[in-house]
């Protein structure tokens, strides 16, 4: 009897089944481009931003104390106007009358050399019409008048303005007009792109600062004063410059690589010149450098390299090296923090080599995680010994 009661129990143990391993890694979950962060060419006065949709901040210079920035401040005006107006495709929206009082303004603000387009009594604009003057040739009577006629009066407006901003979380904006000629409206570089982002999102929006020209009643033919439409791949979106300001451009630019089109928002504020051309000239001069040289920077890197990353373990101990079946690559600039997600796969209670036991992604790239030798099966005695 005690012969077949051990009997049994050796068959039992023996034909029990094997435990499943286990898989553990070693890949982090936030991992670092390899490479020194680029020493890109930012100006030398003034300041700087950058960023890339999808992939982050790429960097900054100047800070400070928010500055004057001119007519940058129509991106806001614009976006409040689309928030409580929305527009989609080619919709007009509804039509603005010009009054006796947006002519007087008009001609009033003639004397300063601010940037207009010509009214008349009676002219009709569509919503859209307005915004292509408000956006195009930067006009500063169509801005006051799109604030009346959204809010009643420009002040009330301008709390609007104020209101969206602190919404964004833009903490160092003030708007004191819906045009940015006043000094007292003021902004920082990585403020606005917070803004040229959310603005970006209205396709109306986007598609109206893309335009090299459009034309409205009265005005006629109207064009853009962003000289680096098409260059660099720039396709928006505000220049701004006043004495006080200097040149200012909030931008957006197309940049491919690979297969993939990604987008670079960025601000290049308060750049020196005695004059408007002058001002928009050394802006635009400091936008192309850093374009040319986020060109050069952005591109595929390896972000993690094929070969060991961890181990599977088998219940008796066993193990074998466990890494990418290959190097994950992503898209990004040496010192990018990406973050990195790992799965796993029951294995089984034994892998083979060239097994797959799970997979590592990181920025929409995902490689499989593969055993990189066999594991050695359980010995007779560990079968017979274990535990239930």
């Amino acid at each position: 009897m005690l012969a077949a009661l051990l009997g049994s129990g050796v068959a039992v143990q023996l034909t029990r089944d094997l435990p499943t391993a286990t898989v553990t890694t070693s890949i982090a979950a936030t991992l670092r481009v390899p490479g020194r962060a680029p020493a890109l060419p930012w100006p030398k006065s003034g300041s700087a931003e950058l960023m890339i949709e999808g992939l982050g901040r790429l960097g900054g210079s100047g800070g400070g104390p928010a500055q004057p920035i001119g007519s940058v401040a129509k991106v806001m005006t614009a976006y409040v106007i689309l928030k409580e107006h929305p527009l989609s495709g080619d919709e007009q929206g509804p039509t603005l009358t010009v009054t006796a009082a947006d002519v007087a303004d008009y001609q009033a603000r003639i004397p300063s050399g601010q940037s207009l387009v010509p009214v008349v009594a009676g002219e009709r604009l569509t919503e859209r019409d307005a915004l292509e003057a408000l956006m195009l040739p930067s006009a500063n009577n169509i801005a006051h008048q799109l604030a009346v006629w959204d809010a009643g009066s420009e002040a009330a407006f301008v709390d609007k303005m104020n209101a969206a901003a602190e919404e964004l979380g833009l903490t160092d904006t003030r708007y004191t007009d819906p045009s940015g000629f006043l000094p007292s409206t003021v902004s920082t570089a990585a403020d606005q792109v917070v803004l040229a982002r959310a603005a970006l999102a209205m396709p109306v929006f986007a598609a109206i600062v893309e335009l090299p020209e459009a034309t409205i009643p009265v005005a006629g033919r109207i064009r853009n004063y962003n000289d680096l439409l098409g260059v660099e791949g720039v396709f928006g979106i505000k220049t701004g410059s006043t004495d006080e300001a200097g040149g200012n451009l909030v931008f957006a630019a197309r940049l491919k690589v690979g297969a993939r089109t990604l987008i670079v928002v960025g601000a290049v504020f308060n750049q020196p010149g005695t004059d408007t051309p002058e001002q928009l000239a050394a802006v635009n001069t400091v936008v192309r450098r850093l374009l040319v040289a986020v060109r050069r920077t952005v591109k595929e890197y390896t972000l993690l390299a094929a070969g060991p990353a961890g181990e599977v373990r088998t219940a008796w101990g066993a193990t074998a090296p466990v890494g990418p079946a290959e190097a994950l690559k992503v898209i990004g600039w040496p010192g990018l923090a990406v973050p990195v997600r790992v799965s796993t796969a029951a294995p089984g209670a034994e892998v083979t080599a060239g097994q797959g036991v799970g997979a590592v992604e990181a920025a929409g790239r995902s490689v499989d995680l593969r055993a990189d030798a066999t594991t050695e099966g359980p010995s007779l005695w560990w079968r017979l010994t274990r535990r239930p």
